[in-house]
């Protein structure tokens, strides 16, 4: 008797889409599973105006990640932030992060006219630090009690240049 086995191959399906008010609820509940401090209601009111720079991920039609950012252009110079990017501990390591991380790269290189990116991260979270490294990034500076209310306080600013400061170096 021969037996004919019938191997299935799974794709996961892993999409970004808009955050709207009928899902900034989901937004909000990632957001404190996810992240060691809490977010008020200008955040979410912010990423609600954001457009393309707020993105709710979905690994097989669930909410499962987010990516929050806005443009900051304080210090001379235009730089996208990353206020948040996270995902649910379950579906790490499947790729949503590296989604999440492509759609801002393809947001800036469309603009073409961002000077850099960064954002700040625990000093203690070594898989976010290596993560971001992966795509260019490099710690800049380290903010002291930069955190409130949550322990190590301080953090790392990551950042990934995009182009020359216009400021004359000195090297």
């Amino acid at each position: 008797m021969t037996r004919h086995y019938l191997t299935i191959v799974f794709r996961a399906k892993i999409e970004l889409g808009d955050v709207t008010p009928h899902n900034i609820k989901q937004l909000k509940l990632l957001n404190q599973v996810v992240f060691p401090v809490s977010y008020n209601e200008k955040f979410y009111k912010d990423v609600l105006e954001a457009g393309e720079l707020a993105k709710l991920a979905y690994y097989n039609d669930i909410v499962v990640g987010a990516v929050c950012c806005r443009v900051d252009t304080s210090e001379n110079s235009r730089r996208l932030y990353i206020m948040t990017l996270g995902c649910l501990y379950p579906y790490r390591r499947l790729g949503i992060g590296t989604v999440m991380v492509q759609h801002v790269l393809n947001y800036v290189e469309r603009d073409g006219n961002f000077d850099s990116i960064f954002l700040h991260v625990q000093v203690n979270n070594e898989g976010a630090i290596d993560f971001y490294k992966k795509f260019g990034f490099e710690i800049v500076e380290t903010k002291k009690y930069y955190y409130k209310r949550i322990e190590p306080a301080d953090a790392h600013v990551l950042q990934k240049t995009l182009r020359p400061h216009n400021q004359t170096s000195t090297q």
